[in-house]
């Protein structure tokens, strides 16, 4: 077996040493050849030149790429998903939450020729209420975007690397990979695997973040929103047709008074209520409308240390190289320079 780690990475400075230092002990057991590819998502610390560093200490098992800005995990991961050379992809998360050693587990998954993806699912809710509430709504905005099997999505993924191809087209500044894994594969398995709590720093996505990352999976990959507005539109037409109904028998039957303030308050505040939603509902369609059109990229590639690769740039988007005279260490010495004036 030959397996892809991919990192997307944002202010790990401190943990990142850890991580691969536990990669490379636990892989060669598992895998025939490895690779771990960290991903700088334009972090503002000195990440990359901590990344860099790991490198040069294991220059066969491993490579770096910084994006030019922060553009997002899913943007992150996708960077390096298209960047792997091994026919399993494993993806996981920069904060030691997701142990390195069960990856092996993890990817012991695929050895079912009929299963294409596995997600690590924690035995335990590691999280508190307000992250695991956060956490429900994106598997909700999940579920609501087609994903069958949003309840055991999680960023501790293993998949087939060739799965990519149904999505290598894909630019879309909103990206979400387990929308696009959904759209290549329904053969799906859980794997339950034991998980640490986060040791250093917190969480990179507050309850805000992910509700935004929600909604926009929801409106971006789905159309349940529009639904929504149709039904409601329906609800209220139904209702608008009883008071109707009502107002003509209490006519026919002589008993019609001066129209009550409370029902015409009320109607007005059902159906205002109803039509300024689906106005936003709508907006929200044409905001993703109009920044597709702007042709926004997934994500541009500042440095990349192997850049021969085949799979070195994403067919949707065009990644320009850094001056030829300015390369990744140079990159990295100015980035660690910067954090150290800073702290």
């Amino acid at each position: 077996m030959k397996i892809s780690v991919v990192v997307p990475c944002y202010r790990s400075r401190a943990t990142l040493p850890e991580l691969v230092r536990r990669l490379h002990e636990s892989l060669p057991a598992i895998a025939d050849a490895f690779e771990i590819i960290l991903v700088v998502d334009g972090s503002p610390d000195d990440t990359y030149a901590v990344a860099r560093g790991l490198e040069r200490d294991n220059p066969a098992t491993m490579r770096t790429v910084l994006l030019r800005r922060n553009y997002g995990q899913h943007n992150a991961l996708l960077a390096g998903i298209m960047r792997a050379k091994h026919p399993i992809t494993v993806t996981m998360d920069d904060d030691l939450q997701h142990r390195p050693e069960e990856v092996g587990t993890l990817v012991a998954a695929l050895d079912d020729p009929l299963v294409d993806l596995a997600y690590g699912v924690a035995a335990e809710e590691e999280h508190g209420f307000t992250r695991s509430f956060a956490s429900r709504i994106v598997k909700a905005g999940l579920a609501a975007s087609g994903v069958p099997n949003a309840k055991d999505v999680s960023a501790f993924r293993a998949f087939r690397t060739d799965l990519r191809e149904g999505f290598e087209h894909v630019a879309d500044p909103f990206a979400s990979l387990d929308v696009l894994l959904s759209w290549t594969t329904n053969s799906v398995r859980r794997v339950t695997v034991q998980m640490d709590e986060r040791e250093t720093g917190r969480s990179n996505y507050s309850l805000r973040g992910l509700a935004r990352h929600a909604m926009n999976m929801v409106t971006g990959y789905g159309t349940a929103p529009l639904k929504l507005v149709t039904w409601m539109g329906l609800l209220t037409s139904v209702l608008g047709f009883a008071l109707l109904v009502s107002v003509l028998v209490r006519y026919w039957v002589g008993a019609v008074e001066v129209a009550g303030f409370t029902t015409l308050a009320s109607m007005l505040a059902i159906l205002s209520g109803a039509l300024m939603l689906s106005i936003g509902i709508l907006g929200e369609y044409i905001g993703r409308l109009h920044f597709r059109s702007m042709q926004k990229p997934t994500f541009l590639v500042k440095e990349d240390s192997h850049r021969s690769s085949t799979w070195g740039e994403v067919k949707a988007v065009e990644l320009h190289p850094a001056p030829a005279d300015v390369g990744p260490d140079e990159v990295a010495e100015a980035l660690e320079e910067r954090y150290r004036r800073q702290s």
